[in-house]
């Protein structure tokens, strides 16, 4: 292959325009044109069809990831290694359900949640399959394929700039204000970290889960959208800055300075484990595109 050409294929940045077009063309095309039609077909109970869709949507970006950066790197997709899943799968979980436990637990000390009642029927099996693929987008292309590629570029620290700045984009969840805005660059910061740490995406994905499940279960709007049904029916009371008013309990002061006291904890630990990595000179990276 022609030195130049192969410096433009591999430049990081080509890299990562490929893999997000390629991995989101190869789902939108399965899901709309193959999945959606069949099942709905067949089940016309959308309550049932739609979380076998969003399993077939989970298999689908994976196994499109796996095959493109498989042949694309011709490498070992550690990324996706499944040797700790045992361990991330209910760490990542528990730990991002944890945190918001955690808060939920703050403002009701504080006279600030009232607990009413329990019930399922306002919760469903749609409505969580659509959050586990909306989760596993964002860190497959975010930590999967931006972080991972700019880690490797720019090292650590100033990939970790970018994991925030690339957060911004949920300034225009609807309820979004100006507090906002420092959640979002600590949740940048954190799950920027969870990648870092680990090396693979299970623990950000499976803390994303965790995080988007807890806030609904709790009564909580999620990022500002309601109706994404609950199991625990309740009552935020209180200034907004420690409930986080419409945006949802993600946005009180609460959750903020937990999500980043776990992101500091992690980069202390992976400081001291030898994680970070440095950036590389251009000299370096040239010299590697030329090989």
């Amino acid at each position: 292959m022609n030195a130049f050409l192969k410096r433009v294929l591999y430049f990081p940045i080509t890299k990562i325009v490929i893999g997000i077009g390629v991995c989101f063309s190869l789902f939108v095309t399965i899901q709309n044109f193959v999945s959606k039609p069949l099942l709905y077909s067949i089940i016309p109970d959308r309550g049932i069809a739609d979380p076998i869709v969003h399993g077939i949507s989970v298999i689908v970006l994976l196994l499109g990831y796996y095959c493109l950066f498989r042949l694309y790197d011709n490498r070992k997709i550690t990324e996706l290694s499944i040797e700790y899943l045992s361990k991330e799968l209910p760490g990542g979980f528990g730990l991002g359900f944890l945190t918001i436990s955690l808060s939920i637990f703050i403002l009701y000390s504080l006279g600030y949640y009232q607990f009413h009642y329990i019930t399922s029927a306002h919760y469903s099996l749609r409505l969580f399959g659509l959050l586990v693929v909306a989760a596993l987008i964002e860190d497959l292309f975010f930590r999967g394929i931006i972080i991972r590629e700019c880690e490797n570029w720019l090292g650590t620290n100033i990939t970790l700039v970018i994991g925030m700045l690339f957060e911004i984009d949920h300034l225009f969840n609807p309820n979004a204000n100006l507090f906002s805005i420092f959640f979002i660059l600590v949740w940048g910061f954190t799950m920027a970290m969870l990648y870092v740490y680990t090396k693979r995406i299970w623990l950000p994905f499976f803390f994303h889960v965790g995080w988007n499940f807890a806030q609904p279960f709790y009564g909580s709007n999620l990022t500002g959208l309601e109706d994404m049904g609950s199991i625990i029916q309740s009552k935020f009371i209180g200034p907004e800055l420690f409930t986080g008013g419409a945006v949802g309990v993600e946005g009180s002061i609460f959750t903020t300075v937990l999500l980043l006291f776990i992101g500091v904890i992690l980069y202390v630990l992976a400081k001291k484990e030898g994680k970070i990595i440095k950036r590389k000179s251009v000299a370096a990276v040239n010299s590697k595109l030329s090989e």
